[in-house]
């Protein structure tokens, strides 16, 4: 039987160009050869597509840009196409594409564009399609089908940063009136925490406000959550599994990008340590959001559980980490969906929801 063609799409634009490198080196290495042809699409930080040949160690410390054999190449998205068309010296080649894993977090991978590349190209991909990559992206989006759907949340309150910047004092009076000190500021389309900060004042709150501008035109401000954090790794499409939970103590005062990737005193705990009851009630909401929101393929839910036994839903990740520390994989292996087995249920998953058009 012909080898099923599967292109890895890695790198991106986005805050998180590194974070996908390390993500992508794990997933390459463990797709089966046996079953598939691996090709490697790389982003440069500029936006430049390239078809990599390299090793994987080089797309991980990010040299694979540097390598004398890339050619120029980007997926055609025309279904005629059905592929990625790879530039070389005034001529071009058409390489047929079975199916995409775009490992691309945040902007421009994780938000519904390459999706919709993806779907106007007519292949199939892994993950979550148009609308639920771009509502769970949007974290005021988010917030407000939580509400919808009467999923417990923190207290929240968002606005433009162009009608901030008219009345600054405006939108710090709501905050505090509505929320009180601290609170968490954050922009409403980045991931990882990039962005991210906790105010326990006015002045810092201002500070939060402009560091969050910088990532997106709209902020959201949240009210500070003590509880335990706990995430749910939720794999499927029509019928989703929920995997056990597990619970992040962070090295850092909260889990932002560098105690999610970088320091590794930060410790997981699998199963999270919480009551038999509230694991259960975890899994039943992340299933629950995981189809409110349209999700398909993968995703990982993020919790908040308070000492009184609250859960409290934060956030939606439709493409979760997948380095060496990440939450997603770990979640998976505890539930015996371990390294090449879980990819394969990814591209699995995909050729389902392309058959099945959901």
């Amino acid at each position: 039987m012909q080898k099923k063609r599967i292109a890895v799409l890695f790198g991106g634009k986005s805050s998180e160009h590194e974070v996908s490198r390390v993500s992508a080196s794990y997933v390459i290495s463990q797709i089966p050869r046996d079953k598939y042809e691996v090709i490697t699409i790389g982003i440069s930080k500029k936006g430049k597509w390239y078809l990599y040949n390299g090793d994987i160690e080089s797309i991980k410390d990010g040299s694979w840009e540097n390598n004398p054999d890339n050619k120029l190449a980007f997926i055609a998205p025309a279904p005629r196409v059905g592929g990625m068309v790879i530039l070389s010296e005034g001529s071009y080649e058409i390489v047929k594409l079975d199916a995409v894993f775009p490992v691309l977090h945040g902007k421009n991978g994780e938000d519904g564009t390459i999706q919709g590349v993806l779907d106007l190209a007519e292949i199939p991909y892994v993950g979550c399609g148009v609308l639920a990559s771009a509502d769970c992206m949007d974290k005021i989006v988010t917030n407000i089908i939580f509400e919808h759907e009467g999923i417990a949340q923190a207290a929240f309150t968002w606005f433009y940063t162009s009608d901030y910047k008219k009345d600054p004092d405006k939108y710090i009076a709501q905050t505090e009136e509505k929320l009180g000190y601290p609170v968490f500021v954050k922009p409403a389309n980045a991931g990882s925490s990039v962005g991210v900060s906790k105010a326990s004042d006015r002045n810092e709150l201002r500070a939060a406000i402009e560091k969050a501008s910088k990532e997106d035109r709209r902020i959201l401000i949240e009210e500070n959550i003590i509880g335990k954090e706990v995430e749910c790794a939720v794999l499927g499409n029509d019928e989703p599994f929920a995997s056990v939970p597990g619970q992040i103590a962070p090295a850092s005062e909260f889990y932002d990008y560098d105690a999610k990737y970088n320091n590794a005193d930060s410790k997981l705990y699998i199963p999270a340590q919480i009551s038999v009851e509230l694991i259960d009630k975890v899994k039943s909401i992340a299933k629950k959001a995981y189809r409110a929101l349209d999700c398909t393929g993968l995703s990982r839910v993020d919790f908040f559980v308070t000492d009184d036994g609250r859960v409290l839903l934060n956030e939606i990740n439709t493409l979760p980490g997948f380095t060496s520390i990440s939450m997603y994989p770990k979640l998976m292996a505890a539930c015996d969906i371990k390294g090449s087995t879980l990819i394969e249920k990814l591209i699995d998953l995909a050729f389902e929801r392309a058959d099945n058009n959901v």
